[in-house]
């Protein structure tokens, strides 16, 4: 359990700390020489049931009141401290409002200094604290009169510490590790060291752990818990971490850091939270308010963005957006404190709801509804809520990394609320399982009635497809769903085309026959410089328009593409040619020359380029100069499924139209043969 101080400053916080476990607080010379404290202090103290008490003695200047209010982010249990011979006094009444912002349920009030008050003199000054309380989270905590001069009440104060430290249930070690850096030094011998309480999970000696929000990689050496040696530090133990690493050292870490599992680190700048205001406060809180925000034992400069229509009133809680300065690193859950940006005055705090705050569309209904879901604090509710507002699917990794959560208690929501999930690279995308029902029977119907409306087309365009279905899933996502589908037989992908199981176009008798007749003249040797129409029908002695017309019909089927004018390749032809366009990039560090490209298929310099722009346009190369690069993200646009082994697994990347000559202009958006669009993104292979 962790014991912090809170009153004001001269109340005798130190001198109560150090007749609890005999430890002066006070370690810096400035400390000593002014009489008070300035900095955060540490004591412990062992319990007859052998386990160790931590105390954290904090400032009770108004100066230092950010510095109060790092040391009590950690803390279990509060002493709030009230001098018998001066009172309630400002800083008692801030810290107790910052004790009650940040949750702190459970503590003891104490008047100190009792030797220098006589009973009537006890008597107002506790009138005065009952009123304090009032309406506070401490309201009903007993009151216990001491004097660190007499003696008086100190045992009996150590016998109820003892008494709360034996009923305290701890907090769960379930999660992953965070430990809010309040102190970092160097010891000689031994290197640098970080202190502070940790949030949530465990560490051992040996793991690799993340400064955060900096990103620097170091690993623990060794280990003291409630200052003892120890293997591990778990949630609610003070600890202090011995790291080592490159770049690791005392001024590479600093107060407000935070010690993490390296899943956990991805910095926020722009969080959606409750806030409110204290009843104090003598204005209204406007649009874009510069406030001080503290979270754990960080402190940066902020903006308060309101997500309602009226400032929020004194006493009153809201919704917000705050936007950061600088990235923290923070928590979903965690509590936090707003003061003024002079740092005269606490304004108000409350609770991180999202971390992704979005900067546009911040107020939408939808947004909102979203927000709320978001606001439920039990995980497996929150993420039921989540996956039943639009759009009614969820990053599970994400929303588990915000929150700290374990591998296990992932798993362990997947199984409780069955959800369906769809893997993409390291991200994990679910919904409901009622929803992914209802997504299978739309897709079905909406399929059913597409080929029946174009019986000549041989399938629907994946991205046309995706943006018709509720829930309208990412790409990445709907090409792992589109997957699934097609391992349990419900659908059938051919490069960028979906159809249902079975569906097929084929030709009439006449047209058949002759594709039988023009098929083997686009085909074997000529298949990368096949002839165009006009030789087709003088070889066959048949009318250019009808050989147009059957190419044109089995371009729409998706057998041939029409590459340029009149110029028609089989898409076996195409596959290939995609293949050694990779085999190019690969020799030639990425990318290749129309040159080269020529030389490898043999066709000639105008067809090869025909080639090439043909698949520039479609954005399978990318043109930079007189090199073309590949875009990884559309290399089976022109295979078949089984032309490529097991389906990949998604990168979650789209393809960049950056370098097309067609993306500012908006050509070549129309529909192109084969029933996709050129900005269909098909699923990875």
């Amino acid at each position: 359990m962790i014991i912090g101080t809170a009153g004001h400053v001269d109340h005798g916080k130190t001198a109560l700390v150090q007749a609890l476990t005999g430890v002066d607080t006070d370690r810096l010379q400035e400390e000593k020489e002014r009489g008070m404290t300035i900095d955060l202090g540490f004591a412990y103290l062992p319990t007859p049931s052998g386990d160790v008490v931590g105390f954290i003695d904090v400032p009770g200047h108004e100066s230092f009141v950010h510095t109060m209010v790092a040391g009590a982010s950690g803390i279990d249990f509060v002493l709030l401290v009230v001098a018998a011979d001066d009172g309630v006094m400002p800083q008692t009444r801030e810290h107790l409002a910052i004790i009650d912002l940040l949750g702190v349920r459970r503590g003891l009030i104490v008047l100190s200094k009792c030797d220098l008050a006589d009973p009537a003199r006890r008597a107002a000054v506790a009138a005065d604290i009952r009123s304090a309380l009032a309406g506070t989270i401490l309201e009903e905590a007993e009151a216990l009169p001491v004097s660190t001069v007499t003696g008086e009440g100190i045992d009996d104060l150590q016998r109820l510490l003892f008494e709360e430290a034996l009923h305290f249930a701890g907090r769960s070690s379930s999660g992953r590790f965070r430990l809010a850096v309040d102190r970092c030094f160097t010891l000689r011998g031994i290197g640098t060291v970080v202190t502070g309480t940790v949030l949530s999970g465990s560490v051992g000696v040996g793991d690799s752990v993340v400064v955060s929000p900096s990103g620097l990689a170091a690993r623990i050496r060794s280990i003291h818990a409630q200052n003892r040696v120890a293997e591990r530090g778990r949630a609610g133990s003070r600890c202090a971490l011995n790291l080592a690493g490159d770049g690791v050292n005392k001024e590479a870490i600093r107060r407000g850091d935070v010690i993490l599992d390296p899943a956990l680190h991805a910095p926020a700048d722009r969080i959606d939270a409750e806030l409110h205001v204290l009843r104090g406060e003598r204005k209204p809180i406007g649009q874009w308010f510069p406030v001080r925000l503290h979270n754990a034992a960080a402190e940066v400069g902020a903006r308060i963005v309101l997500l309602g229509d009226e400032p929020i009133a004194p006493g009153a809680t809201a919704k917000v957006q705050i936007v950061l300065e600088s990235p923290i690193a923070a928590a979903a859950g965690d509590a936090y404190v707003i003061r003024d940006s002079s740092a005269q005055r606490t304004i108000g705090g409350g609770r991180f709801i999202d971390l992704r705050g979005p900067s546009r569309k911040r107020r939408s209904p939808e947004r909102l509804a979203r927000l709320q879901a978001y606001a439920v604090p039990a995980p497996e509710k929150a993420v039921a809520a989540l996956t039943d507002v639009p759009p009614r699917y969820l990053d599970l990794g994400a929303f588990a990394r915000d929150r700290a959560l374990g591998a296990d208690e992932v798993a362990g929501l997947i199984d409780r609320l069955g959800l369906v999930s769809f893997s993409v690279s390291q991200t994990q995308f679910v919904v409901s399982s009622m929803r992914w029902a209802r997504f299978k029977r739309d897709l079905n119907a909406f399929l059913e009635a597409f080929h029946t409306g174009n019986p000549d087309l041989p399938g629907i365009g994946t991205e046309k497809l995706r943006l018709h279905l509720d829930p309208c899933l990412p790409a990445p996502a709907f090409a792992a769903a589109m997957r699934s589908l097609v391992r349990v037989g419900q659908i059938e992908v051919d490069g960028a085309w979906v159809r249902l199981r079975g569906h097929g176009v084929r030709l009439a008798a006449r047209e058949e026959a002759l594709w039988r007749e023009i098929e083997p003249r686009i085909a074997g040797s000529v298949r990368f410089h096949p002839p165009r129409v006009r030789d087709i029908a003088r070889e066959l002695a048949r009318p250019e328009a009808e050989i147009r017309k059957l190419l044109k019909l089995t371009g729409r089927i998706g057998t041939v593409h029409e590459v340029a004018h009149d110029h028609f390749f089989l898409r076996p032809a195409l596959a290939e040619i995609v293949g050694i366009v990779c085999n190019l990039a690969a020799e030639h560090d990425g990318q290749f020359s129309a040159a080269q490209f020529r030389d490898s298929t043999g066709s000639g310099r105008k067809v090869a380029v025909h080639i090439l722009e043909f698949l520039d346009r479609h954005g399978v190369t990318l043109r930079r100069g007189d090199l073309r690069r590949i875009n990884k993200h559309r290399l089976d646009l022109f295979r078949r499924q089984d032309d490529n082994g097991p389906p990949a697994e998604a990168s979650g990347g789209a393809s960049s139209p950056v370098g097309r000559p067609d993306f500012k202009s908006g050509r070549g958006r129309e529909p192109v043969l084969g029933g996709f669009d050129s900005h269909s993104l098909p699923p990875p292979s």
